[in-house]
């Protein structure tokens, strides 16, 4: 038996209920973890909430990291007292102990704590497909992104900085702009009392930038597509403040021949030597020191209510961790 986070319906975060849950031994192709952190990502919250559907009921959360306990058949390439971090797989990372795709789990280097691991790895590769993949930042690029001050848009800062980019954040107050810039952001725009699009504007000259990278959504989808440049891109890859409504492809013509995409983690890492890529890169670019993971919020596993009400509330910064 183990303790998990469950839900039987969609709703707020007080639908979550703690519950003791069979553990059986891991299947062919499978890992059992001991989890020592257990990542907070938006995801979890769209997922309780119901804007991503999951099977009900069902557990939460998608990221964590802890000490393989036993294999199952067909295992080979992981042992009992191996140090593991994943992110994606069946939800369910909320909680003690799991069984969990054992092709999902990358070896955590040593130098990295469970901790880091936990909190690295979701939003860590998704900066780097978004940086590398999506759209291959070079130096000089200028480049905006919203939610600067959170959990991606931390990791974000620096990687652009390491990358030589000059960065254009957004965040909801003066303090979280300060932090942005504290990780990198050459600016940071607070959009509660600034005009984002006008700012960006005046900062490149009028031109606009050839990328925008917005997890924000609703709020912000229709000002980020007016800071592009001609053939600029769009990439849109969260919902914060709700899902971007629909639009008409003649938008995309009317602000310069602008390109849209909507892509995620889960299919730049469908593929074993895809995910090997991307968190290698990652796992090298903490280690160099040039990304420093920091956790400024940590809950015990039996307050991941609270730690998803401060999420949506825009109550934390950088990464939080439940410690089961």
């Amino acid at each position: 038996m183990a303790k998990a986070i469950r839900f039987h319906e969609c709703g707020g975060p007080e639908v979550f209920r703690l519950e003791e849950v069979v553990l059986a031994d891991p299947g062919p192709g499978e890992a059992r973890i001991r989890q020592m952190a257990c990542g907070i990502n938006f995801i979890d919250v769209y997922q309780r909430n119901g804007l991503y559907k999951v099977p009900l009921p069902s557990g939460a959360g998608n990221e964590g990291a802890g000490v393989v306990e036993a294999v199952g058949q067909g295992v080979t390439h992981l042992r009992p007292g191996d140090r593991v971090a994943y992110a994606g797989g069946p939800v369910g990372a909320y909680a003690e102990a799991r069984n969990v795709p054992a092709d999902r789990l990358c070896r955590l280097p040593e130098g990295l704590s469970f901790e880091q691991g936990a909190a690295m790895m979701l939003k860590g590769m998704t900066v780097q497909y978004l940086v590398r993949r999506t759209y291959r930042v070079q130096p000089g690029d200028t480049v905006l992104f919203h939610a600067a001050s959170g959990g991606v848009g931390l990791i974000a800062c620096q990687w652009l900085k390491a990358l030589g980019a000059k960065v254009i954040g957004t965040a909801g107050s003066d303090e979280k702009c300060e932090l942005a810039r504290q990780h990198g952001a050459d600016h940071c725009i607070n959009y509660r009392t600034e005009d984002f699009v006008e700012r960006v504007k005046a900062l490149t000259f009028g031109l606009g930038v050839p990328v925008v990278y917005d997890s924000v959504g609703k709020d912000t989808f229709m000002g980020s597509i007016q800071c592009l440049r001609p053939f600029g891109l769009m990439v849109s890859f969260g919902n914060a403040s709700g899902p971007v409504p629909p639009f008409e492809p003649g938008l995309l013509a009317q602000h310069g021949s602008l390109y849209f995409t909507r892509p995620t983690l889960y299919s730049h890492t469908a593929k074993r030597e895809d995910l090997d890529e991307i968190s290698k890169d990652l796992f090298d670019i903490v280690l160099s020191g040039k990304v420093k993971i920091e956790i400024n919020h940590r809950y015990p596993l039996t307050d991941a209510a609270k730690a998803h009400a401060d999420l949506e509330a825009r109550r934390t910064t950088g990464a939080s961790v439940l410690i089961p």
